[in-house]
């Protein structure tokens, strides 16, 4: 029987073998969807010319930090004068002994903040020193204003000081800094020095202006200006430019992520005697569709307001060896003489007319979203058709295998009753031959 059995089992072990087969089929199905996606994410990374664009920023002095929003910032050239830095209103304490020991005494201390605002902070016995009174400010937040216990580094005797100071700067947030009303205090502390808060001064292009911080965000568009030092009398020369040497860059990933499907493509497709088919995709026609969904969108000629331009007049080709290659001292050639038009030609433009015109990332887009656009994208489909081939052979496999337990059973079921039969004439047997031996032992008449 378990040869029988065994032998029942030989089309399973087959359609076990073929569905394994599938399955490595669809493993570098899978592969190859993850290089498309990737693919399709560094397309989306740089679908519009906003996010494909990258600017440079060049200073010829670090008295200043420039940084360009490349959403909002445009490609110009400016000479800045930092005059005078923003200050933020601060006053400083006479000297004391010691900032934990000495005992101030108890009492109250009174500012007026910049709005006009009149705060009070009450100094009780167990604050009563320069530590104790710089925790009790700086636990109000209502104040605004932060309290430093400082050693000058001059007095001898009464080195430890404390330092008040406003956290914003500029002519709209001077404050009047409290009058320090303590009784009973080993030593007075009154306010010894004050400084005002001022507006930063500069100069854009020779022309003064002011500003109420040291980081200047509304003067050049989309440029931030962080005044780091004041320079009087000196020019800095501030140059913002397309970055090609980025966008190139962004270009030559994109190639880059392109040729990894163009390669997986070329290795299914490197077949030999030896290749089985069954378990590559060598030869598969969604292989073929892919390939020329990608040359279709690469030979794709986009008009600009120059005329049609195709990818590879900015340096982008394919190679012997089936390959995709940028020649990026061309791109960054064309980006340099006429970036608006390279700009047209990669990610389209807008007309009031004729709307959105597509570009070359437009058109890599609608082929990435083509093979992978579920349902009917070519890889999903392709996909699909192989899990039904998988589910139908395990509908088999199920099948078979209840066939064969039904069979199972019934010649279990044969054998038993065989054996009950043997066993039963066996029986009979034993029966006969016992009458046989008493008949051989009984008495001749």
């Amino acid at each position: 029987m378990k040869q029988i059995i065994e032998a029942e089992r030989v089309p399973i072990q087959q359609m076990e073998t073929r569905k394994g087969k599938i399955e490595e089929k669809k493993a570098l199905l899978g592969q190859l969807t993850s290089l498309v996606e990737g693919m399709r994410g560094e397309i989306l990374k740089n679908k519009n010319a906003r996010s494909l664009r990258e600017l440079k920023v060049n200073s010829s002095n670090d008295a200043i930090g420039i940084t360009a929003d490349k959403n909002i910032a445009e490609p110009g050239k400016y000479q800045i004068e930092v005059t005078s830095l923003a200050q933020k209103s601060s006053a400083f304490t006479n000297g004391v002994e010691d900032k934990d020991k000495t005992y101030l005494g108890v009492g109250y201390i009174r500012a007026v903040l910049p709005n006009g605002d009149e705060k009070e902070v009450y100094i009780d016995e167990e604050h009563s020193s320069l530590t104790g009174i710089a925790k009790l400010i700086n636990s109000n937040t209502e104040l605004g204003m932060r309290a430093t216990v400082v050693n000058d580094g001059i007095s001898e005797d009464e080195p430890w000081r404390l330092l008040l100071a406003l956290s914003d700067t500029g002519d709209g947030n001077k404050a009047e800094f409290p009058d320090l009303y303590l009784v009973d205090g080993e030593v007075d502390l009154y306010i010894d020095q004050k400084r005002d808060a001022v507006d930063a001064k500069i100069k854009l292009d020779g022309f003064e202006i002011e500003v109420p911080s040291n980081r200047a965000t509304e003067i050049i568009p989309g440029v931030t200006i962080d005044l780091k030092k004041a320079k009087p009398g000196e020019e800095i020369n501030v140059e913002i430019t397309e970055d090609v040497q980025a966008i190139g860059g962004k270009i030559n990933s994109l190639v880059d992520n392109i040729n990894e499907v163009l390669k997986f493509i070329k290795a299914q497709n490197n077949l030999s005697e030896k290749s089985d088919t069954q378990r590559t995709l060598g030869g598969d026609l969604s292989l073929q569709q892919i390939e020329s969904r990608i040359r279709s969108a690469v030979f794709t000629p986009v008009m600009t307001k120059n005329g049609p331009i195709r990818i590879g007049d900015l340096g982008v080709t394919f190679q012997r060896n089936g390959l995709l290659k940028l020649d990026q001292a061309k791109m960054e050639s064309e980006l340099n003489k006429d970036y608006k038009i390279v700009a047209e030609a990669l990610t389209g433009s807008y007309s009031i007319e004729g709307g959105k015109s597509k570009g070359f990332i437009d058109h890599l887009d609608e082929m990435a979203s083509t093979l992978l656009a579920p349902p009917s994208g070519i890889l999903p489909t392709r996909k699909n058709g192989l899990q039904t081939q998988v589910t139908q052979i395990e509908r088999q496999i199920a099948n078979k295998e209840r066939v064969i337990a039904q069979k199972e059973e019934v010649l279990k079921q044969k054998f038993a009753r065989l054996e009950e039969t043997v066993s039963r004439i066996k029986g009979q047997g034993a029966g006969v031959a016992g009458l046989a031996n008493m008949a051989g032992n009984m008495p001749q008449l």
